[in-house]
């Protein structure tokens, strides 16, 4: 593929991710809508299938659609850190127009929404507790957990494709995901969380900076340790074994 086909699939699978995303969130918080009060079980699963969705849209690129993806894959040497700039600049825009479609969907909906913070629950995560240290962690293990399996997944002769990743984001939402909401993904914080502070959002109140850097610090710490376990840990047994199932 050409630089230009890498950056508009990633771009378009990520904004998808996004718009699904951000969508079920808009869903589950927002006053009236169809979907109010269904639980933070059906967020994950929301995000489980904007997961499943932008992989297939990008799947030419690599499906990458989130940084802490690119840097494992960079790390690994599936390609080169000046390749991995453009993954980041299509990932982050994607996340951005994501963001503002599913503002479009929702307007009314927004304009409807007393609670400031509700509004901005659509657009990036918050912690239930609020300590960085903490909060840093759970992003760091929740991270670890999802490029950890992307590696060793990899590594198969046909890995389980879309509805693996997104099924492990699931697992992830369902068991991690209670004390910060779960980034695992700085495009997926930051890019919303832009257009959060950029839309005429009416009421919309903070876009609380003061919290953003923990959902891209975790995430990027979380790849880095990923990669490093899976360099220490000798994974050939397994994957070999997962090989001659799929073969046999």
């Amino acid at each position: 593929m050409t630089n230009g086909q890498i950056f508009i699939q990633e771009m378009l699978g990520t904004a998808m991710l996004l718009l699904l995303g951000c969508g079920v969130v808009a869903n589950v918080v927002l006053k009236g809508t169809k979907g109010n009060g269904g639980g933070f079980l059906m967020i994950n699963w929301g995000w489980g299938l904007g997961v499943f969705v932008g992989v297939y849209v990008a799947f030419g690129s690599g499906a990458h659609l989130n940084p802490a993806v690119t840097i494992a894959v960079a790390l690994n040497g599936g390609i080169t850190w000046g390749l991995a700039f453009l993954y980041f600049a299509a990932e982050f825009l994607g996340a951005f127009i994501g963001a503002v479609l599913t503002w479009l969907a929702y307007k009314q909906h927004f304009d409807d929404e007393e609670d400031p913070g509700l509004k901005l629950a659509v657009f990036s995560t918050a912690p239930a507790i609020r300590s960085a240290v903490w909060n840093l962690v759970t992003e760091i293990l929740g991270t670890f957990v999802l490029i950890l399996w992307v590696l060793v997944n990899g590594g198969t002769t046909t890995g389980l494709g879309p509805l693996g990743v997104a099924l492990v984001v699931v697992g992830i939402g369902a068991s991690l995901g209670g004390p910060t909401g779960y980034a695992i993904n700085p495009a997926r914080d930051l890019g919303p969380r832009i257009a959060h502070a950029i839309l005429p959002i009416k009421g919309k109140g903070s876009s609380d900076w003061g919290y953003s850097w923990i959902p891209v610090v975790g995430p990027i710490i979380g790849s880095v340790v990923a990669f490093l376990v899976f360099k220490a840990v000798d994974f050939s047994t397994m994957i070999n074994a997962i090989k001659a199932l799929t073969t046999s």
